[in-house]
């Protein structure tokens, strides 16, 4: 694939120093440590952005083992296996020392001929990521880019100096992209915080002359998750869905995230998906120990291995969305998975009979005058980074086709 014909094309392979992935200790998860030297997986590599959630850390022995491929400053990171495959971004200095795993290819350009962030930026173009898509997935069952693959791409090659004046231009978006991304996860937190003050350890306003009996505030009740809300199982094929409908699969879903900012669109979809409308919740039901749990922003589609969760009254979706995302759900959700025959499944049976905690109206009503701005900044933020990423993406290839003189 080409743009620019006006601008030598050469294959990566010829002007990288470094194309190679990984591969898991031996142990997998059970192996994964809170601090040590960090194993970058697919679930932290997003198209423009490293993602810290799920972050997994290995020993130093581990570390030494996988010497071989370790990510070094301005490294291009490359997902080669999965439904995520084809997301790239730069490793972030602050995330090294690290390692990745089989799933993810660190990719070196020289950059006295190409800058990794032009690459990056490459990459990540949308006229790329379909190309590199649909290399994915001609050659078996799986999707997978081979190293042979990676070697073979053709990218253009203009001067450093117009690539550094192209990447000063589309990092004018990122730079917006990633302060919304931090406020995001900032007010994110704040609502975790206080659900977890207030409903995990009763420390809500008024607690200390309240009295509480077997876990339950006095004048609170306790009610089973499925009275307050409801499965939805609206299925549409793929002949009905325009293309441009938002799709969510797991792929678009990022752990320990309430707000859903990520989507693709219906022209991917080829078998039947579950409809849901804005202010659902959907729950990834595969591995549910991922934590994948968030507010949906817009109309659209899911995959059949999310759970589609419609909250019964507006006014129990604040409280409905924290408790399901917290930790206490997931770990108990996890623990009365059905065992599939290839993967662990959640199973919205057991989800249903989940004890929660009702506090009086006039305490929800806090809460909720708390939460509810949250999740409308959430949304807020979350849109604006769309349209922001879909204008980059507009700019990209008028940049890359030589259209706009840098």
């Amino acid at each position: 694939m080409k743009f620019q014909e006006k601008w030598e094309h050469v294959q990566l392979g010829s002007v990288c120093t470094k194309i190679g992935s990984g591969a898991t200790p031996r142990g997998g998860d059970s192996v994964y440590l809170n601090e040590g030297t960090a194993i970058i997986r697919s679930q932290n590599v997003y198209n423009g952005f490293f993602d810290w959630n799920g972050l997994a850390y290995i020993t130093e022995e581990h570390a030494e083992k996988l010497k071989g491929v370790t990510v070094k400053s301005r490294d291009v990171l490359l997902n080669i296996t999965g439904d995520s495959v084809a997301r790239c971004c730069q490793v972030p200095d602050t995330v090294l020392p690290s390692r990745v795993n089989q799933h993810v290819a660190i990719v070196r350009p020289n950059p006295e001929i190409i800058l990794p962030e032009f690459l990056c930026f490459y990459l990540i173009s949308p006229q790329m990521q379909k190309y590199l898509l649909s290399r994915a997935g001609s050659g078996g069952t799986r999707n997978a880019l081979t190293k042979n693959m990676i070697e073979g791409f053709f990218v253009p090659k203009p001067s450093v100096v117009v690539q550094r004046a192209i990447v000063k231009n589309l990092s004018a978006y990122d730079d917006l992209i990633e302060n919304n991304r931090r406020r995001i996860q900032l007010l994110e937190e704040f609502a975790r915080l206080l659900y977890k003050e207030w409903f995990v350890h009763l420390r809500f306003p008024g607690h200390e002359h309240v009295k509480i009996t077997d876990g339950v505030p006095e004048g609170w009740k306790k009610e089973c998750l499925g009275n307050l809300c409801r499965e939805v199982r609206d299925s549409i094929s793929p002949k009905e869905l325009e293309p441009q409908t938002p799709y969510i699969g797991l792929e678009h879903m990022p752990r320990r995230s309430i707000s859903i900012s990520e989507w693709g669109y219906a022209e991917q979809v080829v078998s039947s998906k579950h409809r849901f409308r804005q202010g659902y919740i959907l729950f990834g039901k595969i591995r549910p120990y991922f934590h994948k749990v968030g507010i949906a922003l817009v109309d659209g589609v899911a995959s059949s291995d999310a759970i589609v969760i419609r909250v019964n009254e507006e006014n129990l979706l604040p409280i409905t969305l924290m408790t399901v995302s917290s930790d206490a759900f997931v770990a108990v959700t996890s623990q009365t998975m059905k065992e599939g025959s290839k993967m662990p499944r959640a199973d919205w049976k057991q989800m249903r009979q989940y004890p929660m905690l009702l506090p009086q109206e006039s305490l929800l009503g806090l809460f909720n005058s708390v939460i509810s701005p949250i999740l409308e900044q959430l949304k807020s933020l979350s849109l604006a980074n769309k349209k922001l990423g879909v204008a980059r993406d507009l700019f990209l290839p008028r940049l890359m086709n030589g259209e706009i003189v840098v």
